[in-house]
């Protein structure tokens, strides 16, 4: 048996030609969505990453600022800067690139975010929200998750959904939102002593951890949806995720490979989210 590859690439790209019609409308009504993203530092990777995303709503068409800033940047410096975002009218979303510097506190930081304007749906009144199964902004990386599952045809509900990993960004809302869709839902971690025993009983297996390949085919059941949240390199060099693909794609039925699988949703729920508070924003003024 051989698996069917989910690609977030084509997915993503149908959201977004949605997106674009979406924008068009807004544009017409005199809103241009507009996306903030903060970086502090130097850091390779979030540059990267930046880079992506000014990139994508640039394509879409909507306004994308880079406020960039030094390593030394203080805690107060970046407060005030979020607090002028959160009365600027043009922009809708407020993102600020993970990790900060040592110095900064990551929770006052995105506590400070004006939650109609928090697109990565990290601030304390989203994350609440999200809990209670209210209408909210979603973390973009499981929001994109569901997406990749509902455009796949898989329905989660009395499915056994076993997520590794427990961070605030990926494993703990993905859990919740796939409890959401009456998924029966198993929490594992780098603690969990049992972990293939439990991973073998998953129908849909998420796995977020960070560590290169540490999901072989011995840990999966035959059948199961494997989605691989990692991004990681191999001895090459070269992008790999948490899964080992190339072993796992001949026992499950759904696979997401990396890159091309859960990367794209990101960026592009990112976008959603945008262009979500720029709609509200509309609605408002109605």
């Amino acid at each position: 048996m051989s698996s069917a590859l989910i690609s977030g690439k084509e997915i993503g790209q149908e959201i977004r030609d949605d997106l674009t019609e979406r924008i068009i409308y807004l544009k017409n009504q005199g809103i241009t969505p507009g996306l903030a993203v903060i970086l502090v530092g130097d850091n390779a990777a979030s540059k990267t990453y930046v880079s992506n995303k000014q990139k994508t709503c640039e394509a879409l068409g909507m306004n994308s600022r880079l406020l960039s800033f030094e390593a030394d940047l203080t805690e107060s410096e970046l407060l005030q800067t979020i607090h002028s975002l959160n009365q600027d009218p043009s922009i809708h979303g407020i993102l600020v690139q993970l990790p900060l510097p040592v110095h900064i506190g990551e929770s006052a930081v995105l506590a400070a975010i004006d939650p109609a304007k928090d697109v990565d749906g990290f601030h304390p009144i989203s994350v609440g929200k999200m809990m209670l199964g209210q209408e909210t902004f979603l973390p973009c990386t499981p929001y994109g998750v569901m997406k990749l599952l509902e455009f796949s045809g898989i329905d989660p509900a009395g499915k056994h959904a076993v997520v590794v990993g427990r961070s605030h960004i990926v494993g703990k809302p993905m859990g919740q939102l796939l409890l959401q869709k009456d998924a029966t839902v198993t929490y594992a971690h780098s603690k969990t002593p049992n972990l293939k025993e439990i991973t073998l009983q998953a129908d849909i297996l998420v796995v977020a951890v960070g560590k290169t390949k540490i999901i072989t085919s011995d840990y999966v059941k035959n059948g199961a949806v494997v989605i691989d949240v990692g991004m990681n390199r191999d001895e090459n060099n070269r992008l790999c995720g948490d899964v080992d693909f190339e072993t796992v794609k001949e026992k499950a039925s759904y696979i997401t490979p990396v890159p091309g699988g859960v990367g794209p949703m990101t960026i592009t729920m990112l976008m959603a989210n945008t262009v979500q508070s720029a709609e509200n924003e509309l609605r408002q003024d109605k």
